[in-house]
């Protein structure tokens, strides 16, 4: 290889003649210099870049820390809100529950009552209104839970109230089982009231301590209210009698001619406890029908559906 080295003041160039072996000397020197000068200038240029994006970098940092804590934030919230929400989802789900149970024993207390079926409807939402009411300026939200145990509460009560109103009733209508009511025999009619009278044996004044009944031989006397029989059998002036004792009341059927029934047999309203005859002190086939209240002997009258059969 030759080189001519022209110089800028000179008219004439200088000659020079490389070897061979020159030129690969200098190549090689080329090929292992290069990657060291390139390199040194990318790690400048590097090294210039990382100092001049420093503060951006911490920035980022920054930035990146904040939506890590942001991120944790959220998650903490949410966690609490889920269970939040399952707590009021189960206080909802026991709220609807109880009401369901008020709402049955509504009705049932309503049938007890004989009360009006679309008047005290259970099964339907209960009339309500009102102006338009107006908007909340605190968040629902802190007051949600207060505002449930609040109902809860009401709830509570309600039951109470509703479960002493139906002790009551059920007391009312034991009492009225208890009571005696209607009429004893199957037909008839009063051929003698309670009271002072003419005695047909001794045709003395004498008091009548309850309502004869006349009737025809042989048919059913029934027990007047539930009670348990305290007497089956025969009794001084009586005949055949049945007592049936009823808490503090007492009912007394005489003159049978047959009595259905033994002592302290339970019996209910209208079952048969005995037969219409003429046993004991009897001019003839009838009930002598006697009510006790506390042991005294009282007018069987107002214990007695006379408007059907007098």
């Amino acid at each position: 290889m030759n080189l001519i080295i022209v110089p800028d003041k000179a008219t004439t160039g200088q000659s020079s003649c490389l070897s061979h072996r020159q030129i690969g000397v200098m190549a090689l020197a080329g090929l292992v210099l290069l990657p060291l000068v390139v390199g040194q200038v990318f790690y400048r240029i590097h090294d210039r870049l990382r100092g001049d994006h420093g503060p951006a970098a911490a920035v980022v940092a920054v930035h990146q820390q904040e939506l890590v804590a942001q991120r944790a934030a959220i998650a903490t919230t949410r966690a609490r809100t889920e269970a939040h929400v399952n707590a009021l989802a189960q206080r909802l789900g026991q709220l609807q529950a109880q009401m369901w149970r008020l709402n049955a024993l509504g009705s049932h207390l309503a049938r007890m009552a004989g009360l009006d079926k679309n008047e005290f409807d259970f099964t339907r939402e209960p009339a309500m209104g009102g102006p338009m009411p107006r908007p909340a300026i605190e968040p629902v939200a802190p007051v949600l839970f207060p505002a449930l145990d609040a109902l809860d509460t009401r709830l509570a009560n309600q039951a109470e109230r509703l479960q002493a109103l139906e002790t009551l009733l059920l007391n009312r209508q034991l009492e009225a089982a208890v009571t005696p009511s209607g009429w004893p025999v199957q037909g008839g009619w009063i051929s003698s009231g309670f009271g002072w009278r003419v005695d047909p044996f001794s045709g003395r004044r004498a008091l009548h301590e309850g309502v004869d009944i006349a009737s025809r031989l042989g048919s059913s006397i029934h027990a007047m209210g539930d009670g348990v029989v305290s007497h089956a059998g025969p009794k001084a002036g009586y005949g055949l009698m049945v007592e049936v004792t009823h808490g503090n009341i007492v009912t007394r059927y005489a003159h049978a001619t047959a009595v259905l029934v033994k002592v302290g047999d339970r019996v209910d309203r209208g079952q048969p406890v005995a037969t219409v005859g003429t046993s004991g002190r009897s001019t003839g086939p009838h009930l002598h029908f006697e009510v006790l209240r506390q042991g005294k002997a009282v007018n069987p009258g107002p214990y007695l559906d006379t408007y059907k059969h007098s």
